[in-house]
C-alpha cells in the first residue's frame, strides 16, 4: 500500500500562536485593556470643575443711591459764610472808604460785576446819576451784571447776590444799618466789607448775623 506523504506538522511555540500579517499591513500594537480614564485626560471634555477666580472688572461710575422716601432726609449742605472785613470810618468818610475798597478789589483782579455797594445814608454819586435816566435803565444795568452796582439800603433787597458786597454806613437812620448789614451778609458770596463806626457795626452784626 503506497504511503501517503505526511502533511507538514505545525508546531506551536511555547509563547502561543504567531500570526503572520497580510502583506502591506502592520501588526496592531498591543493596547492595554480599556478602562475609565480621568476626566481631565479625555479629549474634548473639561477637567474637574473648580471655582472660577473672581473677575476683575473696570470700575464704573455709579450714581449714589437715592434716599428712600420713607427714610430720613439727608441734611442740607451748610451755606458758605462770607468773610467779613471791617474798615473803621466816620459817617462822613464811609463813602470814600467804600470807594477805596472797591478800587483795591478791582486792582487785585476782581471783575467789576462781582461787586455790589450799598449805602445807608446819601446815595452814591453813580447811583444818583444813573437814576436820573429812570429806574428802568438803572435796574437794567444791575441785571446786566457787568459793572459795579451801587444801591441804597432801602431798595437793596431787590439786588441780586454778588461775590463781594461793600456797605458804606454813611449816616441815615439806625434802622437803615440794622436792615442793610444782615441783608448784605446774605447777599455776599465770599466777602463782606463794611465801612463805618466799628461799635455800631459790631452791635448790628453781632445781633443780626
Amino acid at each position: 500500500m503506497p504511503l501517503i506523504p505526511e502533511e507538514p506538522q505545525i508546531h506551536e511555540s511555547a509563547q502561543g500562536p504567531r500570526v503572520t500579517p497580510a502583506s502591506g499591513r502592520t501588526a496592531p500594537t498591543p493596547r492595554p485593556v480599556p478602562g475609565p480614564r480621568p476626566a481631565a485626560s479625555r479629549p474634548g471634555r473639561p477637567g474637574p470643575q473648580r471655582p472660577a477666580p473672581p473677575v476683575q472688572r473696570a470700575p464704573r461710575d455709579v450714581a449714589p443711591a437715592q434716599p428712600s422716601p420713607s427714610g430720613p432726609a439727608a441734611p442740607a449742605a451748610p451755606a458758605a459764610t462770607p468773610q467779613i472785613q471791617l474798615i473803621p470810618a466816620s459817617a462822613d468818610g464811609a463813602l470814600d472808604a467804600a470807594d477805596e475798597a472797591v478800587d483795591l478789589l478791582l486792582d487785585s483782579g476782581r471783575a467789576p460785576g462781582d461787586v455790589l455797594v450799598i449805602t445807608t445814608g446819601a446815595l452814591h454819586p453813580w447811583a444818583e446819576h444813573e437814576l436820573s435816566f429812570g429806574e428802568a435803565s438803572y435796574w437794567a444795568q444791575h441785571d446786566a451784571g457787568d459793572d459795579v452796582f451801587y444801591t441804597d439800603a432801602a431798595v437793596a433787597s431787590r439786588a441780586a447776590s454778588r461775590p463781594v458786597v461793600v456797605v458804606a454806613v454813611n449816616g441815615g437812620p439806625a434802622s437803615a444799618a440794622a436792615s442793610a448789614l444782615p441783608l448784605a451778609h446774605a447777599r455776599a458770596g465770599a466777602l463782606l466789607i463794611v465801612c463805618g463806626d466799628p461799635q455800631q457795626i459790631n452791635a448790628v452784626l453781632g445781633a443780626g448775623v
